[in-house]
């Protein structure tokens, strides 16, 4: 048997996916990038083979991607991670469900991707300046609240009043004005609903400027705050979907790349 690798390396979080000459998905891992860029990622998809009883040799292919894709030096090829998240997309079935919108949302930045009829991209737009629209934002906000982040999606929905204004525009000012919010006696779920959808809000001015279209799907760790999907799915005014493993879209997409690209090779 064969496998196949994709490896997203990310500003925070290396993703690893393993498909095998079936496109199953067998595998998959994530762990901090941290500052050897090589090493951790080397380290990070050995321990994912031994954990798999996957060994080395049977690996046919690797595809790197993300933002230290050339750093990984034991890929066969890099590729962007707009066109690896576009296929990992595609990669994603549902009855009635044909993708022509990616909402992703990384620790450092947020893309809207657009697709057209055969699911390949036709435009795109991102925010990578400030992290108030991203998911370094969450983490900021739930170390503020001393809150685990996991808990910011069920705190959500435990909200009774109305979301709070997050009105500021840069994380550094949000910051603040959360922690005047908790000052000011404010109940913690209100604060976490007021801040998803200050998110949500950025995201949907973005997602404005690409005239998204449906279906939407919406992917990155961030995803998995259901509190989160919620606030934004109300700005955007329309049912979003989620990737089974919304943090892996990319990687899986790598992966998928990386069969193409051996089968093309193997002719």
């Amino acid at each position: 048997m064969k496998y196949f690798v994709g490896i997203d390396i990310g500003s925070t979080t290396i993703k690893i996916a393993i498909i095998n000459e079936e496109k199953e998905l067998v595998a998959k891992g994530a762990s901090p990038t941290g500052s050897r860029f090589n090493q951790n990622a080397v380290d990070a998809l050995d321990l994912l083979l031994f954990r798999n009883n996957i060994k080395k040799e049977d690996i046919a292919y690797t595809v790197s991607t993300g933002y230290g894709r050339k750093l990984f030096k034991d890929s066969d090829e890099n590729v962007n991670e707009l066109t690896a998240n576009a296929v990992g997309a595609r990669a994603f079935q549902q009855d009635g469900v044909k993708i022509r919108t990616i909402i992703n949302v990384g620790g450092q930045d947020t893309k809207v991707i657009l697709l057209d009829e055969n699911g390949d991209i036709k435009n795109f737009v991102m925010n990578d300046k400030c992290a108030a629209g991203t998911g370094r934002f969450l983490d900021i906000a739930a170390r503020n609240l001393e809150v685990d982040i996991i808990d910011m999606g069920s705190l959500h929905f435990e909200a009774k009043d109305s979301p709070l204004p997050v009105n500021s525009t840069c994380a550094v000012f949000a910051e603040s004005e959360i922690i005047s919010l908790l000052a000011a006696g404010h109940h913690v779920n209100e604060i976490v609903s007021g801040i998803h959808y200050s998110i949500a809000r950025r995201i949907s001015r973005l997602a404005a400027r690409g005239r998204i279209e449906d279906d939407v799907l919406f992917d990155g760790g961030t995803a998995l705050n259901k509190g989160m999907v919620e606030a934004l799915e109300n700005e955007l005014m329309r049912k979003i979907h989620i990737h089974p493993h919304p943090q892996f879209t990319t990687a899986i997409g790598s992966a998928h790349i990386a069969l193409k690209k051996f089968i093309r090779v193997s002719v």
